[in-house]
């Protein structure tokens, strides 16, 4: 049985074989908006790097080192983004929330609603105490998805995110269980 979570609008769910067309296509269509925020989004991303992501998320997700979701519409299947809990801290049972939404589904609550139904994954089936959303300071859009979400700003934490040869500042939130309903 595959863990997924739906609302009617998105599905979450973690990544199959046959995924990596749509998300070579997603991320490809939204190169140039993602890629001034996520290092490994630029316009040569190649079939071969979508390939390589399945794989990682599959074994990541087999030892429990990271949980990767594919964020679908859910009567069509089609790839709207991904969202993850990644840089598990197994030993203060914390991790960092990661989401991206292809740029012509922006706008329309998607990543606000996949960091909520992902959080719950994390709280209420993977058992985590703490799950923190790291942003750039300058990336707004990011940062308002969080805070609608429900996640709180701890601070802006200096040289926290590598990125493009340079450490550069975040935006740091948290959620704890009580903040995501059971």
């Amino acid at each position: 049985m595959r863990t997924l979570f739906s609302n009617g609008v998105i599905t979450i769910r973690p990544f199959d074989p046959e995924d990596v067309p749509g998300f070579f296509s997603a991320v490809r269509s939204s190169a140039e908006i993602l890629g001034r925020w996520m290092p490994w989004c630029h316009a040569q991303y190649s079939i071969e790097e979508a390939k390589a992501w399945l794989t990682t998320c599959q074994t990541e997700w087999a030892q429990g080192t990271s949980y990767p979701f594919l964020v679908v519409e859910p009567d069509s299947n089609e790839v709207l983004g991904s969202v993850d809990i990644n840089q598990i801290n197994r030993d203060h049972n914390f991790g960092n929330i990661g989401y991206w939404v292809s740029s012509s589904h922006t706008g329309r609550g998607i990543a606000t609603s996949a960091v909520k139904m992902v959080a719950h994954f994390g709280f209420y089936e993977a058992g985590f105490t703490r799950l923190e959303i790291v942003a750039l300071a300058e990336n707004i859009a990011s940062r308002r998805v969080a805070e609608k979400a429900g996640a709180k700003l701890e601070c802006i934490a200096r040289n926290r995110l590598l990125g493009w040869g340079k450490a550069h500042e975040a935006a740091v939130y948290s959620f704890i269980p009580t903040d995501i309903a059971g």
